[in-house]
């Protein structure tokens, strides 16, 4: 039987945003931030992307590395290989990532709501196809800041009403 070893790696990114006017009068915006190896407490602070991206690289590399101490050379050579593709992704992908988001956040949180729906139907095909039921993965979704509002607005609504009622109420009495 094979053994797998597991390593998780967690980074938490924080991006400050600082706004403005340089000497000439014109506003100007600076993103800096800091990025957290949350299992290993390491942290770093960049101006640039490509530093938080660097930060991630080498923490990923020095576990990859540790994991595969053990391994023969060819092994290593062929793992790290397939380590360094996903940087290839992330150096592709991660910068337009960061820039769309800070353009148009709505747009960004829309897009991972509907990738997030379309796990959550996944992970329900699969129950039903497991168990032969239904479940409705969207009832276990929390309540957003939507729903609250309508909840409040539903309340504020019954409390007008029963004032009403105890009005009318108070009014037979006499």
């Amino acid at each position: 039987m094979a053994h797998h070893k597991t390593e998780t790696a967690s980074f938490l990114l924080r991006f400050t945003q600082k706004v403005f006017q340089d000497d000439e009068g014109e506003h100007e915006v600076q993103w800096r931030g800091s990025v957290s190896h949350v299992q290993g407490g390491d942290e770093q602070r960049f101006s640039n992307f490509d530093e938080a991206t660097l930060f991630i690289q080498n923490k990923l590399t020095e576990l990859t590395l540790q994991a595969i101490e053990d391994k023969s050379p060819e092994e290593q050579k062929g793992i790290l290989a397939k380590s360094f593709n996903l940087w290839k992704k992330v150096a592709l992908d991660g910068p337009k990532l960061v820039r769309e988001t800070i353009k148009d956040p709505m747009k960004q949180v829309a897009q991972i709501q509907h990738q997030i729906s379309q796990v959550g139907d996944s992970i329900g095909k699969r129950i039903e196809d497991k168990i032969g039921q239904v479940v409705e993965i969207d009832d276990w979704r929390g309540a957003s800041k939507t729903d609250l509002k309508h909840l409040m607005d539903a309340i504020e609504k019954m409390s007008d009403q029963i004032a009403t009622l105890n009005n009318k109420v108070d009014k037979l009495k006499k």
